[in-house]
């Protein structure tokens, strides 16, 4: 196994949400507060990006009918990236004080779930409770999930679409739900991996994720240089892979055989003396290969 830096320094603030494209061979991912969405082509090197204008850019996915679904700010908008032209399709919490969409994914079926968190006062440390998760119909018709959300992170879903896992950052806890694909519900809440019996200077908290072919989850460790494998069902360790910078953010498999873990950062919070000093990798996207898992292919937004 070899970790190396594929884009150093790419992200200025909050390296969030990568997503493989299996049909381009590109990776997207987002720079939240620079508000801008980001496209590495492996075929060519090169990095394309659109700056959006909002506060704050949470996610990005490709759709199934072209072009992408962005979370800006409070809003979830359509991206055409050739144009870069934003179309609204809605605004939710208009009541929040400074809420902002933080990371989203698509479940098998192509809905789209997306999570809120409250003002950040700083790095990692938001107003609690004001976030909430909703999902995204093909019909664009929007529901909510769950609420008084203190940072609404990671998702995943296993092989069997009978179980999704979701990340609420501050309670550092990975929860798992009983899933229903059609209907898209989710019941019996329960705690399958627990950030709290570890102290904080270890992993620090639980952020972005994704699941191998193997049905154990990949948990990228906020505060904590690592991401760290897991087993969902006795909630063990069983993988650690570090990494030179401290706030690493999420991680997706990709590549041409998804054997590829691609992991982003974040250098919002860093001092620039920290930065000079010890952690002249903060806000790059890292490339970890030889892993001798494999992850699957990433779902589009089917609306």
């Amino acid at each position: 196994m070899s970790v190396s830096v594929l884009l150093p320094n790419v992200c200025s603030t909050i390296g969030e949400g990568p997503h493989w494209d299996e049909a381009s061979q590109c990776l997207y991912f987002v720079d939240i507060y620079a508000k801008t969405v980001l496209c590495w082509d492996s075929k060519t090197d090169k990095v394309s990006k659109h700056e959006l204008g909002e506060s704050s850019v949470g996610f990005i996915i490709p759709r199934q009918n072209g072009g992408a679904v962005v979370g800006v700010g409070r809003k979830i908008c359509f991206l055409d990236w050739l144009t870069g032209k934003v179309e609204l399709i809605h605004e939710v919490e208009k009541d929040g004080i400074g809420n902002r969409f933080n990371d989203g994914k698509c479940d098998p079926s192509g809905r789209l779930w997306a999570g809120t968190m409250g003002f950040e006062h700083s790095s990692g440390v938001p107003q609690l409770k004001m976030g909430k998760l909703f999902s995204l119909e093909e019909d664009l018709k929007l529901k909510t999930k769950l609420d008084e959300i203190d940072i609404s992170n990671g998702l995943a879903w296993s092989a069997d679409h009978k179980t999704m896992y979701y990340i609420d950052s501050i309670p550092r806890k990975v929860f798992a739900f009983d899933f229903d694909l059609e209907s898209g519900a989710i019941s019996n809440r329960r705690t399958c991996v627990d950030f709290g019996n570890i102290t904080d200077s270890d992993l620090g908290i639980p952020d972005g994720m994704c699941i191998d072919t193997e049905e154990k989850l990949w948990v990228a460790c906020f505060n904590g240089s690592k991401v760290v494998r897991f087993d969902p069902i006795t909630g063990a360790q069983m993988r650690v892979i570090e990494f030179p910078a401290t706030k690493i953010t999420s991680c997706c498999f990709g590549g041409a055989n998804f054997d590829e873990l691609f992991v982003t950062s974040c250098k919002y919070g860093v001092s620039e003396e920290e930065f000079m000093k010890e952690q002249p990798m903060a806000g790059s996207v890292f490339r970890v290969i030889g892993l001798g898992v494999k992850g699957l292919p990433a779902v589009k937004f089917s609306g």
